[in-house]
């Protein structure tokens, strides 16, 4: 295997060695790297440094003492960066013997080898054998076969990442209910809709282990989701957390849409606006997306850090931190063509909403979205006011 040296962060690793005209893609190497994910990885740094002092304050622990697992590490480049630059003590595991051999290298190259543990085993026997502070999976696709196993691992926080995003947001419908055990809608939201999906399937699996789940932060960024969860062991808080599930109904003629809490609820056929069949998608979480103030101390690490994706990642945080905390965002180029009308500045949208009384904001999911608690005939009004 051909390797060439990147840095990323303060970690310097040998990854493998793609020619310009391959692809990036799961087949492009014997291990896998992807360059593209660097920003993924700058979010990693931050969020988990994040909690990571959080707990080490709450449980009078030291950084070293908190043990972290990489369940999916290929060259082993995020766990290191958190070994090196966040002082964790980690676990890397592939079941690649080529990954497992590209692991020891980078590990000696860093100087890591008393803080890094290096596991040549299946994922999900590696979880259920052990418990770690925290769990991170980032496979290939899908991560919902893994999740009862890093249910049953995670102490203290869970990380996911998720690239199937199709199923997730209601583009392969069939394959979605299949997987996540819920049905998404492809609606213009549907970043969101995947992002709560997932949540929902994770608070399941979860709570079969009378664990909670707490969102810190999480975010749909291009091809995948990624979320970070506090973990609560306990009858009592699973049962509570449960209770932010629920199901979404939509009119996709009015854009009408409503939140129903619960797993057997009653949900209206038609829609209360226009009549039309109203459309349902869940069970899903229904619950926060992030905690603000996680978001101030992971904007913290990253204004701290010299990272390549710094300012990508601190807008992001930002406009999460700002999110308005609920479910679900409208497009306003969507709205705007429903009416026949131009979009106006983003600003002066959200202003107007305040203005008569509502709360609103924008959102990380896209320039042209935004959030508000008013209902849909309240924004319709609102942009028509501009024609």
């Amino acid at each position: 295997m051909k390797t060439r040296t990147i840095i990323e962060g303060a970690t310097c690793v040998l990854v493998p060695l793609i020619l310009e005209d391959q692809p990036v893609s799961i087949s492009s190497a014997s291990v896998f790297y992807n360059p593209e994910m660097e920003l993924n990885r700058d979010l990693s740094v931050a969020a988990i440094a994040a909690f990571s002092e959080i707990m080490a304050s709450r449980k009078n622990l030291n950084i070293s003492d908190i043990t972290y697992v990489d369940a999916f590490s290929a060259s082993g480049i995020r766990g290191l960066r958190i070994a090196k630059e966040v002082g964790l003590t980690v676990t890397l595991n592939d079941w690649s013997k080529e990954a497992y051999e590209l692991m020891k290298i980078n590990t000696k190259l860093n100087s890591l080898k008393d803080k890094v543990n290096i596991c040549l085993e299946n994922a999900n026997l590696l979880l259920h054998k052990n418990k770690y502070h925290i769990v991170d999976i980032d496979p290939f696709g899908s991560p919902t076969i893994y999740l009862d196993a890093a249910s049953t691992s995670a102490i203290s926080m869970l990380a996911v990442t998720a690239t199937d995003t199709a199923p997730l947001c209601g583009a392969h419908l069939n394959s979605g209910i299949r997987k996540y055990g819920a049905v998404p809608l492809n609606v213009e939201y549907h970043s969101e809709m995947g992002l709560r999906i997932l949540l929902g399937r994770i608070a399941r699996d979860l709570a079969r282990h009378e664990k909670s789940m707490y969102p810190l932060f999480s975010h749909a960024t291009r091809h995948y989701l990624r979320v970070y969860l506090e973990v609560q062991k306990g009858v009592n808080k699973s049962d509570n957390c449960l209770k932010n599930l629920g199901f979404i109904s939509h009119c996709k003629k009015c854009f009408s849409r409503s939140v129903h809490y619960g797993l057997a609820v009653h949900i209206p056929e038609k829609c209360k606006i226009c009549g039309h069949n109203n459309n349902v998608a869940g069970p899903l979480w229904l619950g926060n997306l992030h905690d603000k103030d996680f978001c101030d101390s992971v904007l913290m690490q990253l204004s701290d850090r010299e990272l390549g994706k710094k300012e990508q990642a601190m807008k992001i945080v930002r406009l999460c931190k700002n999110e308005l905390d609920v479910p679900t965002f409208y497009d306003q180029h969507v709205l705007s063509k429903k009416l026949g009308i131009s979009a106006i500045p983003m600003e002066n949208l959200l202003k107007e909403l305040e203005t008569n009384g509502f709360k609103a904001s924008r959102t990380h999911f896209s320039g042209t979205s935004f959030k508000t608690n008013a209902e849909i005939e309240e924004i319709l009004d609102t942009l028509r006011r501009f024609r």
